[in-house]
């Protein structure tokens, strides 16, 4: 018995070995959970009852039991290597189903996916500009390639500036050329339906005592002329809204006849000299993905280089009731199981998730070898131990055949 008893021990104390020795080799993986090999004793029950005296048969290997603790965070500085400090787990889609990992070092792969090591795709929940929020009854792939930012023509300028109350009013028809017909011009740009800029230029000048004309030139094209009314404090008094609507000026580029509205409400006629002030539209050209931005709860926002942003998704995240009970596929990615129950899904920084940190990954929990190392020992030893058993069975065993043979 006591050769089976410590050929048992042998097979535990390898058995122990090989999941220490994973988990040393995984100490450089980001998101390994590492094991631990848990054992229960044997006895032979008889029919009836366990005798009071019976000798235990050794040992055997229950479980291989996951260690879900929190890794390390690292920085690295790549917007698309994400870290959960919490509980939770990224969810990707590996084309026969949902997988669930910790490993956060994605990229992009040729058709603008964010995918895994393995090629599974990362989810988030799509972005609804209906509601203004995120749709999370359902899953959907984050692809960078359709984040791109459309133009948006200008139809809205808004111009602060200051006429001077003592200028005086020309004597000549106007004439955009001849600077003798126009008292001051102020010049600004504008982006029509297809993104493409233009510069539009807007000529005052005095018709009479607090009042003037607005003349607006777009490239060239003549958007046509609205007046000006101040009172005697220098406030604008007409248009009574602020508001001067120009007639709309077609290209000719394919773009949209493009109709402009600027508001003066914030032009004033001083006794000063004139100041341009500050003038702003609305309008952008398009725009080309120039960073991603990932917050703490997994908003993803796209950056454009036309100076906009919007929002893409949050990523999904999972947790489950039993850990223990799910299925390693292997790359740091699990996979749900009858045991581990179904995946409870939810985003980042709320109830039981934990929260992402962007440009950061998590190292394998088994990153600090010395609890590893004593472990080995600890293997080792009881190794040694079992095969002195056998050793010393096999020696007594040796004796006995020879006083039989005598």
């Amino acid at each position: 018995m006591a050769l089976n008893q410590a050929l048992s021990g042998i097979k535990g104390a390898q058995s122990d070995l090989n999941v220490i020795a994973n988990n040393i080799a995984n100490a450089n993986t980001a998101g390994f959970k590492g094991s631990r090999a848990e054992f229960a004793d044997i006895y032979a029950v008889t029919g009836i009852n366990l005798s009071a005296t019976a000798v235990g048969s050794g040992t055997r290997l229950t479980s291989v039991a996951q260690q879900f603790a929190q890794g390390d965070i690292q920085t690295t500085g790549n917007s698309l290597d994400l870290a959960i400090s919490g509980n939770g787990f990224f969810v990707v889609n590996t084309g026969n189903g949902y997988a669930y990992t910790r490993a956060g070092a994605f990229h992009q792969d040729p058709a603008g996916n964010v995918v895994t090591q393995d090629n599974d795709k990362l989810q988030v929940y799509p972005y609804s500009s209906v509601s203004n929020g995120f749709d999370t009854s359902t899953l959907t792939n984050l692809n960078l390639v359709t984040a791109q930012s459309s133009a948006k023509p200008s139809t809205a300028v808004v111009v602060s500036s200051n006429l001077p109350a003592d200028a005086t009013v020309p004597t000549l028809t106007f004439d955009p050329t001849n600077p003798a017909t126009f008292n001051q011009s102020t010049t600004f740009t504008v982006y029509d339906s297809l993104g493409s800029s233009h510069q539009a230029t807007a000529y005052y000048v005095k018709t009479d005592t607090n009042t003037w004309n607005v003349n607006l030139y777009v490239d060239g094209h003549a958007a046509g002329t609205q007046n000006l009314g101040f009172d005697a404090s220098g406030a604008l008094a007409a248009p009574g809204n602020g508001i001067a609507s120009f007639a709309a000026v077609d290209y000719g580029n394919g773009a949209n006849p493009q109709t402009l509205s600027i508001n003066f409400a914030k032009t004033t006629q001083y006794g000063t000299g004139y100041a341009a002030g500050t003038i702003s539209q609305d309008g952008y050209t398009a725009g080309a993905l120039s960073s991603i931005d990932i917050d703490n709860a997994g908003i993803v926002t796209a950056n454009y280089s036309n100076g906009q942003s919007s929002k893409i998704g949050q990523l999904a995240m999972a947790n489950f009731q039993n850990l223990q009970g799910l299925r390693q596929l292997g790359s740091a990615s699990w996979m749900s199981s009858t045991d581990s129950g179904t995946a409870v899904m939810g985003t980042a920084a709320s109830g039981q998730y934990g929260t992402i940190q962007s440009g950061a990954l998590e190292e394998s929990n088994t990153s600090d070898t010395t609890q590893q190392l004593v472990n080995m020992i600890q293997a080792q030893r009881n190794y040694q131990a079992n095969a002195q058993v056998l050793s010393t069975d096999n020696t007594l065993a040796s004796t006995l055949f020879n006083a039989v043979s005598r």
